[in-house]
């Protein structure tokens, strides 16, 4: 069973500029030298009994959503972050190789602040930590 604390939806919606979240990701169509607008992003949380999807959203006309979780929903533990990539292609009539792609990464220190930068072409990613 799936549940989420938080569902943020539309691509611009207040949810997504809320500069206080301690969990923000950008992405950017690398091919096209433009930020990936309209991509529908999940969160989940491992769990003792799996994965719960705690947050998602849909990027903004910049390729952010910042807003996704917030101090009080962010704990300690490894996260899985999928962005849907493959109904971004689609929705820009390209072919793709990747129908999604998922980050897993380990949050240790609740104070600090994490960036997920997700650089995308139809047939390649690179991501990294940002700041």
């Amino acid at each position: 069973m799936v549940k989420a604390e938080h569902v943020y939806q539309g691509k611009d919606s207040a949810a997504c500029s809320m500069p206080t979240s301690p969990l923000t990701t950008h992405i950017l169509n690398t091919a096209q030298g433009v930020p990936a607008a309209s991509v529908a992003i999940s969160i989940s949380r491992l769990e003792s009994q799996g994965w719960t999807e705690v947050a998602k959203g849909i990027t903004n006309s910049d390729g952010r959503c910042p807003g996704l979780l917030t101090p009080q929903t962010f704990s300690a533990g490894t996260y899985k972050m999928q962005f849907e990539t493959g109904d971004y292609w689609q929705s820009l009539q390209q072919s793709s190789f990747y129908p999604y792609v998922q980050i897993v990464f380990n949050i240790s220190d609740v104070s600090q602040k994490y960036h997920i930068a997700l650089l995308l072409s139809p047939f390649s990613y690179t991501t990294y930590r940002g700041s």
